[in-house]
């Protein structure tokens, strides 16, 4: 194994350089969480990124809810290294309860074996 050589190695880094995955940990960090977390650029637009038309929304809180809803289902969670979780997201002017969304968050390695957190859409790899 020591002789394999890489031919390509598409990492954690360069997905966020490529804007695949959007580091949050900033944002994460104030919510609790100890280790990286990075979102996915399709649980982004559908969680976090304001429809147009949509009033009273931010990036900042539909961010920081889908980091405080996760943090709350890791503390409930028993344990393992992917969790599914929930949350209503707004993403219209209706007076209505808004859609719940599925996210699927996984405990994994970095690029330097490091644990990261990675928060998709639970059809995303």
């Amino acid at each position: 194994m020591d002789d394999d050589v890489i031919v390509f190695r598409y990492t954690r880094a360069n997905a966020i350089r490529d804007g695949v995955l959007i580091d949050v940990t900033e944002t994460a960090r104030e919510a609790g969480f100890r280790i990286p977390v990075a979102i996915t650029a399709a649980a982004w637009a559908r969680c976090v990124t304001v429809p147009e038309g949509v009033t009273g929304q931010d990036e900042r809180g539909r961010l920081w809810d889908v980091l405080w809803m996760l943090y709350f289902a890791i503390r409930k969670s028993p344990g393992g290294s992917e969790l599914r979780y929930y949350l209503h997201v707004r993403n219209s002017d209706e007076e209505a309860v808004p859609p719940l969304v599925e996210l699927k968050a996984v405990c994994g390695p970095g690029d330097d074996a490091e644990p990261v957190i990675t928060i998709m859409l639970p059809e995303e790899d």
